[in-house]
Parts: structure tokens; sequence; C-alpha cells
């Protein structure tokens, strides 16, 4: 099995996001929209690929876990919220995850902070 979760970790934003200041995602049912709002909701009470698949299941109904986590999945440095819309994701030390606001000391501390691995974000747009 593939395992997309990292252990106290922070995938920082992308460095070429086009916003200064996080921002929720606008459209409902996006992916976006979908990871912002289980992060808002219950910060560190699931893994990245327990949040993987929760996304997978509002968008598609019922998948077979099994099945799922058979194939190989992008992780969370991926994440338009990483890409887009200014938070960085933080996994704590049992790999549970939390969405920080860019323009936040918690941003600004995890940064700082030599004890906690630092993962950049996946750019937002292709090298020309």
């Amino acid at each position: 099995m593939t395992s997309t979760n990292y252990r106290s970790t922070l995938i920082t934003v992308s460095e070429d996001c086009p916003v200064e200041r996080a921002t929720p995602p606008a459209r409902a049912g996006t992916i976006a929209a979908l990871q912002f709002a289980l992060l808002q909701d219950h910060p560190f009470a699931m893994t990245s690929d327990e949040l993987l698949l929760a996304v997978d299941r509002a968008r598609f109904g019922q998948v077979n876990a099994d099945q799922w986590t058979r194939k190989p999945w992008a992780c969370l440095r991926a994440s338009p919220l990483v890409k887009a819309h200014g938070y960085g994701l933080h996994h704590d030390d049992d790999e549970r995850v939390a969405q920080v606001p860019l323009n936040s000391d918690g941003y600004r501390r995890l940064l700082a902070d030599p004890a906690i691995g630092k993962k950049p974000g996946m750019r937002h747009a292709r090298r020309r």
C-alpha cells in the first residue's frame, strides 16, 4: 500500500501561489472546497490518506477503501489549498493533518521550527 502521510512536516504554500493571504475556496463541491471544509471542521482528526479518501467519497459516493489504497495517489503537496489558496498543511507526530493560513503566526512558527520538516507545495502553474 502506498501512503501519502507525513509525520511532523509542514507542506509549505507553493512558491507561485497567486494569493498573498489564505483564501477559502469559493466554489462549492471542488476538491479544494471539500478539503477545506474537512480540515476546517476537524483539524488533526485524520491523516492525509483518510482526507483524500473522504474527499473521493464525497465526490463519487461509496468508494471501496481496499481498491482505493492499491492505487498510487498524489500527496497533499499537490493540494489546491497549497497551490492556489494560501494554506500550508501541517502533519503532526501522529500523521494527522491541519491547514494553516499563510498569513498566520502559526504558519510562521512552523516555518521557523527546525524540528518540523518542510516539503514545498507543488507549483500552481507549469514552468514555461
